[in-house]
Order: structure tokens, then sequence, then C-alpha cells
């Protein structure tokens, strides 16, 4: 019996050196946010590991479907636009930082692209803002993704300043 090759057509995995959209060149020297220097074709992989080092804090963590049907939807590099909103917003460190992570499919593709948000409960997130849904997201433009960054900063809760036609509803089982 013959054995079947297969392979992967991701690109935004950490073990690929494309991930990210600015990753480090040859020469470059780079610090990642934990000021750690950067790997060469990565955006924020440390040189030096410490299994021992905690992670940074985040307040608020956006899981944004990146597979391949929300990811097609917006044609861009969502994630790391968000990024450098947050940046320039001073949201990307500190107290009220919020990080941006990519995810796989989460079996919504009819409200593609979809963001889960999570609060850090156990620092200064909103409970009221945890395991929230947005749909469409891919049609946010900057000054929408502002303003969700700036009611989840404050702790605003989104559901009551944000039109409902944002949100996914939840079946949730009695």
């Amino acid at each position: 019996m013959k054995e079947k090759t297969m392979t992967s057509s991701l690109t935004n995995s950490h073990a690929s050196s494309t991930y990210g959209a600015n990753p480090v060149k040859e020469g470059e020297v780079r610090l990642n946010e934990m000021g750690s220097q950067v790997v060469e074709g990565y955006t924020c992989k440390p040189v030096d590991y410490d299994a021992n080092r905690p992670i940074m804090h985040y307040k608020t963590l956006l899981l944004l479907c990146d597979d391949e049907r929300c990811g097609k939807a917006g044609k861009t590099d969502k994630a790391s636009e968000l990024r450098e909103i947050l940046k320039s917003m001073g949201l990307n460190k500190g107290e009220n930082r919020i990080k941006i992570s990519r995810t796989g499919c989460y079996g919504a593709c009819r409200f593609r692209q979809v963001c889960q948000v999570t609060e850090n409960t156990k620092a200064n997130g909103n409970i009221k803002n945890n395991a929230l849904w947005l749909r469409h997201t891919h049609h946010f433009d900057d000054t929408k993704w502002r303003e969700v960054f700036t009611l989840l900063s404050t702790n605003k809760i989104l559901e009551e300043l944000l039109d409902e036609k944002h949100f996914i509803p939840m079946k949730v089982y009695e």
C-alpha cells in the first residue's frame, strides 16, 4: 500500500518564517514587546527562550478567525492591521493591553470574519464582555475598531453600546 503525503497550505503558523506582516530581516536587530531580541524571519519570537518567564499581561484577548473562509473574507492581514491600531492607541502594552491572536475555524463561517472577546477576569477584565462574539468584522473600518478598543479598554459593556447586528447570538443550553 502506497503512503499518501499531505501538505499544508497554512502560512500563519508560528513555525512559518513568513508569519506576521513585518518579519525581522537578515542582519536586522529588533526587540519584541517583552524586550527580547527577535529571531530572524519572525515578528516576535525571542532569540533567548526562558521557560520560566511569565507571559505579558493582557486585559482583553481578541481571537480573530483567520482560517480559510474568514481569512479570504477580509483579503488583508487583519490581525497585523489591528495590532498597528492598538499600538497607535497605546493599548499594545500596560494595564489595559488588548492582545490579538489568530485562530483557526470556529465553525461560524456564515458570520465571517468572526472575533471572540475574552476578558482577563482574574485581573482587570470586564466579565460582561467575556465570551462575546463579533461578526462580519472584516467590514469594520479603522474607526469602528478604535471604538471597540476604546470601549474594551475602559471596561464599558459592548452589548449596551454597540449595535446588536455586530454580535453573534449564542445558543445556551439549560
